[in-house]
């Protein structure tokens, strides 16, 4: 068959790979440049999703954790696992044995792909190691295992090898409208005839639908999700309450300074994507609670933001779903959501049951 994808992000990439080892001829189209949207401005975690456990998304948590470990294993010089610290202090949302089950919850579902198992640690030794950690009404420390990347390199690896495998790539090619039969018409007015279109275009998807009348029985919670970097080294990953907040965040090592993650505000697509005022005070405020080392906004060396295509399901979106939807309409399927971890079984699960 004859496969057009548009998206050139993460998913897209992953769904052109499957669909290419199931034999079929496939032309991706980008709007922009590869990997330069969504999947480049990510937390650069590879992750199962700690936080996913206290809405029940077990299954969500078990493929990311399985997923996790592939990418750790393809490639060494842009992936690494990495050591979180979690802290439970006594003005903590989250009580010790709560967060210790999570943590038992979380290792049991990683399963054979481990990277290496919670545990308590000792406040002593955490606290000679990190002596400008907030030690005020500290009750306990934990500590877990995740990954990290370099999101955008990783998925340019992933862009070669499906160029090498013969992949065609269009980037700076905007499709502008899909048809039912599986056409697209591009914004120069160029047509394409496929078997099948895929919709792979994440916080766009549901736009280029409305602009090509196709129903759909899905709608996506769009959230920005910015960062700041702050010159300051780190050894070690945090993931940490924001102060009087049921939500967390995350304070990680980053090419020899400290990035600080993420916020969750709802955006427009039409809007432009950047981190506001609000934000980088918001994530340096979060910050300056738990590491005293004087840091302020002239230490903030660098942000992005990056929007997120969530599932609507609730009207605070801290409790979006960050899980993944496929939908076909005539030869049209389109993907919604989805996280950066579980990209390859998302491609897999589409190829095996729609190509």
């Amino acid at each position: 068959m004859k496969i057009g994808i548009v998206g050139g992000g993460i998913n897209g990439l992953c769904v052109a790979s499957a669909a290419l080892g199931k034999g079929h001829e496939v032309t991706l189209f980008e709007r922009g440049s590869l990997m330069s949207e969504t999947s480049a401005n990510s937390s650069k975690l590879l992750h199962g999703g700690l936080r996913y456990l206290e809405q029940g998304k077990f299954q969500l948590v078990k493929e990311a954790l399985r997923e996790r470990k592939y990418w750790l294993n393809k490639s060494g010089d842009l992936t690494q696992p990495l050591r979180f610290y979690l802290p439970i202090y006594k003005t903590s949302k989250r009580s010790p044995w709560m967060v210790r089950i999570g943590l038992y919850l979380y290792d049991f579902l990683a399963g054979k792909y481990t990277i290496q198992r919670h545990k308590k640690e000792d406040i002593s030794q955490f606290v000679k190691q990190f002596p400008e950690f907030n030690q005020e009404d500290l009750l306990v420390v934990f500590s877990y295992s995740d990954g990290q990347m370099d999101d955008k390199r990783l998925g340019l690896l992933l862009a070669e090898e499906i160029k090498f495998n013969g992949c065609r790539v269009l980037e700076n090619t905007q499709v502008l409208t899909l048809f039912e039969d599986g056409g697209l018409e591009l914004a120069s007015g160029e047509s394409y005839q496929f078997d099948k279109v895929i919709n792979v275009a994440g916080p766009w998807s549901e736009a280029l639908l409305q602009r090509s009348n196709i129903s759909t029985q899905t709608n996506l919670d769009l959230i920005r999700g910015s960062h700041i970097i702050i010159k300051q080294s780190l050894e070690s990953g945090f993931i940490l309450e924001v102060p009087g907040e049921d939500r967390v965040f995350f304070v990680l090592p980053h090419h020899g300074k400290t990035l600080v993650g993420t916020t969750e505000v709802r955006q427009r697509i039409d809007e432009p994507i950047e981190a506001s005022q609000e934000e980088k005070d918001y994530l340096l405020k979060a910050y300056q609670h738990y590491f005293d080392n004087s840091a302020s906004e002239v230490n903030i060396v660098g942000n992005y933001a990056g929007v997120r295509p969530l599932l609507i399901s609730h009207k605070n979106p801290n409790k979006a779903s960050r899980e993944y939807v496929i939908e076909k309409y005539g030869e049209v399927i389109t993907v919604f959501g989805g996280k950066w971890t579980t990209s390859r079984a998302l491609g897999e699960k589409l190829a095996r049951k729609y190509l």
